[in-house]
């Protein structure tokens, strides 16, 4: 009996501990959310207008020169770039996203898969870890981008990216991330990157007619290298507010389970102690009677 009591106070010891840990990393998660949701609050309004003037000069601009980037060819060769986290402890989150990239890739581009044409970009080391692993055709070129993150190392990945679907060595390019919409919820999505995706026309619609100042040539030159720099900047920072908020999550549904695990063993413990209180003062009483007889 005191062994059973032992045993259970040492669970009870371990599941407080393990409690005070994701307490704590809960806190930590919660802090840095608060800074990631901050940032792509403020980003995603001008990165998606960005997006819908590209895609607009692009639908308005067919066939016309310096329209490389918006060629659109046979699908041979396909680049995923499949945004991760770091580190584990998030729930589901990171199973999502692989789960995502993986089934774009049968339901999308089987027959390029079965050839060995599809290429994953991995940014985050989960992702990377994981393809590595099951045999998946991945680069680890861009995976700790998370340990520095800013515009410059992300837009060292778009460039890449833009200069191999120019070269023909990609011709379809897709970024597989999370949205964030708040803590408690994630979007996983798939989204054109390269070629730029054009509007699509409404019937009876009036074509959309621009004033280019300066030159068009110019000005589609200087500005779709930049809008794409964005667009994957903004990815990233939403992978990186939705990583937190399901670390923060996961951490705080582990607390509360750590709570009913607790609050069973202490139970169980009060019980095993009463059973053994019992006994003692069963056996001290058959003793004194087997005396007095």
């Amino acid at each position: 009996m005191a062994g059973q009591l032992k045993e259970v106070r040492n669970k009870i010891k371990s599941i407080q501990n393990m409690q005070q840990i994701t307490k704590a990393m809960k806190m930590v998660s919660a802090a840095k959310l608060r800074r990631a949701q901050d940032a792509i609050i403020q980003m995603r309004p001008y990165a998606r207008k960005l997006q819908e003037v590209l895609s607009n000069i692009v639908s308005s601009s067919e066939g016309e020169m310096g329209m490389n980037l918006a060629a659109e060819r046979p699908i041979e060769k396909v680049l995923l770039i499949v945004i991760t986290s770091d580190r584990g402890l998030s729930g589901a989150y990171n199973a999502n996203i692989i789960k995502l990239a993986k089934n774009t890739i049968k339901e999308k581009y089987a027959a390029q898969a079965a050839k060995g044409n599809v290429t994953i970009w991995s940014i985050g080391k989960k992702g990377y870890e994981h393809f590595q692993k099951n045999k998946f055709r991945v680069a680890d070129t861009y995976r700790d981008i998370f340990l520095q993150l800013i515009f410059e190392n992300v837009q060292a990945c778009a460039q890449a990216a833009m200069k191999a679907f120019e070269q023909k060595d990609f011709d379809v390019v897709e970024i597989v991330y999370s949205e964030f919409r708040n803590a408690a919820m994630q979007r996983f999505v798939v989204e054109r990157f390269l070629p730029i995706p054009k509007v699509q026309k409404v019937e009876g619609a009036k074509k959309s007619d621009f004033i280019f100042e300066p030159e068009k040539e110019q000005l589609i030159a200087e500005l779709m290298p930049k809008i794409l720099n964005t667009q994957l900047f903004k990815a990233v920072l939403d992978a990186h507010a939705s990583e937190h908020g399901a670390r923060m999550t996961a951490m705080d549904k582990a607390t509360e389970n750590a709570n009913e695990l607790l609050k069973n063993y202490k139970i169980s413990y009060n019980r095993a102690r009463q059973a053994a209180i019992t006994t003692e003062l069963t056996e001290i009483v058959s003793g004194a009677a087997a005396l007095q007889g």
